[in-house]
């Protein structure tokens, strides 16, 4: 964070200052809101959760370095002591951003606002130094929190936004006002939270409208391919930049193929001018991805060369999103457990397979190990159903489905779908998953494990690498 002292940051977020002999000492470190993340010259923000209260650490953090806490109430440490811990943050978050004054690049979407946030972070990196957020801390404490880890160093500020409801994302643009917005995609991620999907495009459609006007720099980038994303364009006054494999796109794909690794290839299209790119990620659902975050660069200054080798270079930097990795056996994992919904469930199947092309060639097989979609309301039968069919249709080799309700109906889509016998099989939980998979994965086969975060699936990935052979494990 940008250098502040306490009485600063107490008048910045209406707080008293306690216990504190020298207001005038500067916050120089990062503001965190876990203790073990505490480093000299930081700020602890103490939050009251369920089980843990972050007050109950004061002196802890100042014992490791921390200048202060801001808390809701006195800790015998020093502190600015506000009403409301978040509504504090944030109002520090405002002030540092507008201080700054770097350029601030927002997005949300129902599918594919993490990996597509990490591709625009690694390519904006190579015109200056960039802060995007860490993982999928997208809400109105981990936005404020990645606001406040810039510096003056910071050229470009990334940031995603999530919304679990009408109002989400006006309130995440009141904290940190961007000057370009990038609407992915409208799907049915917590569509049963919502009530539909006009509902959803409402609610991400609230970026574009907190953008500035195109005379003063707005920019709000739209999926050309997605209707209800394009139709946002009539709710902004900045200028409007469609990406999509569209004609009417003005940053778009052209001769799309997946390769028989998975890996997507394409050709990149600007009005600057037009560039190959290869993707080391998986999955064709990325070059939506890499095409958004080509239309944010190119409206940042960035060459078609420029992005294009960007995009080809670029890997994933959060845990768990198609995360590739082949056994010393022959055997690849693919880790996309960290959330699930229809679409991403679909992009996923369709990786793998294309990756079971080459698998067959050599004698493997495909399995899709796959949870429950979590937050899909009176959708959720329908929705399972049809992954179930589509596991089928794909010609995936086994389909495991691991759980409940949501996972027999899974398996009930396939089963209606013509897959009989030992093509799918449901299971109770994880360590049935683990031990079936155990006993029948042979050299060459290509797993996908894949569920809504609250499932947990990801230890059925983690336990396939650790009992994988002898040997190191090599990710990829």
């Amino acid at each position: 964070m940008i250098a502040l002292s306490l009485a600063e940051i107490a008048a910045v977020v209406g707080g008293q200052t306690h216990d504190i002999p020298d207001p005038s000492v500067q916050v120089t470190g990062p503001v965190v809101r876990d203790s073990r993340e505490v480093v000299p010259g930081g700020l602890f923000v103490a939050f009251v959760g369920e089980r843990v209260d972050g007050h109950d650490f004061a002196r802890a953090v100042v014992d490791a370095g921390a200048v202060a806490v801001l808390a809701s109430r006195p800790v015998g440490v020093p502190a600015i002591v506000v009403e409301d811990v978040q509504s504090a943050l944030g109002a520090l978050a405002r002030h540092v951003v507008r201080e700054l004054g770097t350029t601030l690049v927002a997005l949300t979407g129902s599918a594919g606002k993490t990996s597509t946030k990490d591709l625009i972070a690694q390519v904006l990196q190579r015109k200056g130094p960039t802060v995007w957020t860490p993982g999928s801390l997208n809400n109105e404490i981990g936005l404020p929190l990645t606001a406040l880890s810039a510096t003056e160093e910071t050229r470009f500020l990334v940031l995603e936004m999530g919304a679990r409801g009408i109002g989400h994302i006006r309130y995440l643009t009141d904290l940190t006002p961007p000057r370009i917005g990038l609407v992915l995609n409208v799907g049915t991620a917590h569509i049963g939270e919502f009530g539909g999907r006009e509902q959803i495009a409402l609610a991400k459609g609230e970026l574009v409208e907190a953008l500035p006007a195109a005379g003063d720099g707005g920019v709000a980038v739209l999926n050309a391919d997605d209707p209800l994303v394009r139709a946002m364009a009539s709710r902004t006054k900045a200028k409007v930049v469609f990406f999509g494999e569209s004609d009417e796109a003005d940053v778009r794909a052209e001769n799309v193929r997946l390769m028989d690794s998975g890996q997507p290839a394409f050709s990149l299209r600007t009005p600057s001018g037009c560039s190959d790119v290869t993707m080391r990620l998986y999955g064709e659902h990325h070059v939506s991805n890499a095409l958004a975050a080509a239309a944010v660069a190119h409206e940042l200054g960035m060459s078609a060369e420029e992005i294009a080798t960007a995009l080809s270079q670029a890997g994933s930097l959060s845990r768990w999103r198609m995360e590739v990795t082949e056994r010393p056996d022959g055997v690849t994992v693919v880790n996309d457990a960290y959330n699930a919904n229809p679409e991403s469930m679909r992009a996923a199947l369709r990786a793998l397979a294309a990756m079971g092309k080459a698998a067959q060639a050599n004698g493997g097989r495909t399995w899709a190990v796959l949870g429950k979609m979590a937050e899909l309301g009176d959708e959720a039968l329908a929705e399972h159903d049809a992954v179930g069919r589509l596991a089928v249709r794909l010609n995936v080799g086994k389909l495991v489905a691991v759980g409940g309700r949501e996972a027999a109906w899974l398996q009930l889509g396939a089963y209606n779908e013509g897959s009989w016998g030992e093509e799918s099989v449901h299971v109770s939980d994880a360590q049935a998953a683990v031990d079936l998979l155990r006993s029948e994965l042979r050299p060459g086969d290509v797993v996908l494990v894949k569920a809504s975060r609250s499932v947990g699936l990801e230890s059925v990935a983690q336990a396939l690498l650790e009992s994988g052979a002898e040997g190191e494990v090599s990710a990829r």
